[in-house]
């Protein structure tokens, strides 16, 4: 039997089912909860339900919307024959954050890992393939993470997709801004040295 009450015991309980979120963490949250006024309270459980009734995955480039196609494949200027791959709708939020890129998505939901039965049938890869002749893509770039799962991810895409005559191109990798070379891995630095790049004088 738990120190709280019922109730409250069922809320932290749930809380704690959260990634990220242990058992003291989940406590204060619900805690918060209780001293704060109903509408929070109201709101956040009104904010779960409409995640859970209206959020899907664009049928296009499958990344979370709540209408379909998503903006970003509605949108006729970013029809620009380029493609980013990224694992999952957390990557392309950080791809539009910078503002860089103006092109499209594709997004995999997943890596490829053998060890957890993770194969290409399993990602949204044949979906990827469908999508290159009809929207005219003319360049591929791969931006999964720096992983071991990652990379092996990148590789296969880059070989599967090499006989169709696409410029495909991958992240670069290695030193972020800020850091500090003698507190880099060597996998960072080999990554750095192959991708460096020349300097225009």
């Amino acid at each position: 039997m738990g120190i709280y009450p019922p109730p409250l015991e069922k809320l932290i309980e749930q809380f704690s089912r959260l990634p990220g979120i242990g058992q003291k963490s989940a406590a204060r949250i619900a805690l918060y909860v209780l001293k704060s006024d109903r509408e929070l309270a109201e709101n956040l459980a009104s904010a779960l339900v409409e995640v859970k009734d209206q959020i899907r995955l664009c049928s296009v480039c499958f990344n979370l919307t709540d209408n379909d196609p998503c903006s970003i494949c509605r949108d006729q200027s970013r029809a620009n024959g380029v493609l980013c791959i990224v694992e999952g709708p957390g990557e392309l939020l950080a791809i539009e954050e910078s503002g860089v890129f103006k092109g499209r998505y594709h997004v995999l939901h997943g890596v490829l890992s053998p060890l957890e039965g993770i194969g290409p049938e399993d990602l949204k890869i044949s979906e990827l393939f469908q999508r290159i002749e009809p929207e005219g893509i003319k360049e591929i770039i791969l931006a999964t993470n720096p992983t071991a799962e990652g990379e092996a991810t990148a590789s296969f895409l880059a070989k599967s997709l090499a006989e169709k005559g696409l410029k495909i191109t991958r992240i670069a990798l290695g030193i972020p801004m800020g850091g500090d070379l003698k507190y880099m891995d060597s996998l960072t630095l080999q990554h750095a040295l192959k991708s460096r790049i020349p300097l225009q004088s």
